[in-house]
């Protein structure tokens, strides 16, 4: 959170798209009113259909439009219902898009009767809907288009890249290490198997071997009977070596059972080592997973805190701009107020200043004329001396 671009969260949280231009606002302002129009338009031909009970709240002047509106739709119908002259068609026509525009440009004058109106008609739904509402969905897109950026738009794109190739990197380690997981269960699975085989095999080896020895010992004995009725010295000498023979037989069979026995203990053994090696490792899987889950949580958590101390900064943000905004419209206005008081204060000091040159000039031809009095005075006595 900390490394998305500013202007990336400004796209991503609409609350805080706020119009800060004349030509967005005007733009805004046409949409607006649009969507208004298409609403009134869309109540038109319910309230035509129950004029009579609207009559009262519309007043005479828009009741008797209504009334021209839906003339003209009649006979504009009937004129695309039966073929004809297209210039009557098109006067029509016109006169049927005058007529509608003077309804809007009434409507409008009294918005209070539109609401009215809007919340009191109750119409079915229909195409008009989702025109409107998709002219609703265009004035918002057209809305967080005027106030991104191309700058914005890029760290946006930027961002979702971001996203996307983190997501699939994790996708691509989970899936590896759950094909590692699968690898490791099958292998544990065909070693058990084969260890299974081999055991089995050599119990069936074992048990071949005892019948074959009993097998080969009631053999002796009955040759051994048959002998002695021959040969009794002859028969309890060969029946005295043939006991010998099966000692040792019985000797090589225990000594073969021990041996298997033995054997089978190393590869049970062997079994119980792979099945623990197996344990540890899916353990190892659990702790690993379990500790990628606590770090992803306390991400997610650090991730809130930090969303809800951007919201409060933001909303400090707002606040400062405000006051901000407030003391240079106040500096704004000082420094007005002492630029006017100097222009005055410009204004008196030249005023002034002619004002002095006009009395000093005055002063002067007072002065002139004076002497000039005077000399003329001073002519006249040197004349009468004479």
């Amino acid at each position: 959170r900390a490394g998305i671009p500013l202007g990336v969260m400004k796209v991503l949280d609409p609350r805080q798209l706020k119009p800060d231009i004349t030509e967005t606002e005007r733009i805004l302002t046409v949409l607006d009113e649009t969507i208004v129009k298409l609403e009134i338009t869309r109540l038109i031909p319910r309230v035509v259909g129950s004029l009579e009970r609207y009559a009262r709240m519309l007043g005479p002047e828009i009741s008797s439009s209504l009334l021209e509106h839906q003339k003209l739709s009649v006979e504009i119908q009937h004129l695309l219902a039966s073929p004809g002259d297209e210039e009557s068609k098109r006067a029509v026509e016109q006169r049927l898009k005058c007529s509608l525009r003077n309804i809007l440009r009434l409507f409008l004058a009294n918005p209070l009767l539109y609401h009215g109106l809007k919340y009191k008609v109750r119409v079915r739904e229909s195409p008009a809907d989702v025109f409107i509402k998709a002219f609703m969905e265009f004035r918002d897109f057209t809305l967080e288009r005027l106030l991104t950026s191309p700058d914005e738009e890029k760290e946006k794109i930027q961002f979702m890249k971001d996203i996307s190739l983190q997501v699939e990197k994790n996708t691509e380690m989970i899936s590896a290490l759950q094909e590692e997981l699968a690898a490791v269960i099958q292998t544990r699975d065909e070693e058990l198997n084969r260890k299974d085989k081999m055991i089995e095999n050599l119990k069936t080896s074992m048990e071949d071997l005892a019948k074959d020895c009993k097998a080969e010992i009631q053999h002796i004995m009955e040759e051994g009977e048959n002998q002695q009725k021959e040969d009794e010295k002859a028969s309890k000498y060969r029946c005295a070596r043939l006991k010998q023979e099966v000692q040792l037989l019985g000797a090589r069979f225990n000594a073969l059972v021990l041996e298997h026995r033995a054997s089978e203990q190393v590869l049970r053994k062997e079994k119980c080592k792979a099945e623990r090696e197996i344990q540890e490792w899916v353990q190892k899987y659990d702790i690993d997973m379990t500790e990628k889950q606590a770090t992803y949580d306390e991400l997610q958590a650090a991730y809130k805190d930090e969303k809800e101390q951007l919201s409060l900064l933001m909303e400090k943000h707002a606040l400062l701009l405000q006051e901000y905004t407030e003391i240079e419209e106040e500096r704004r206005m000082l420094k007005e107020k002492e630029e006017e008081a100097a222009r005055i204060e410009a204004r008196r000091n030249e005023a002034a200043t002619c004002i002095q040159a006009f009395w000093k000039g005055y002063l002067v031809r007072s002065i002139y004329k004076s002497k000039l009095k005077k000399g003329k005075g001073k002519g006249r006595g040197k004349g009468k001396g004479k």
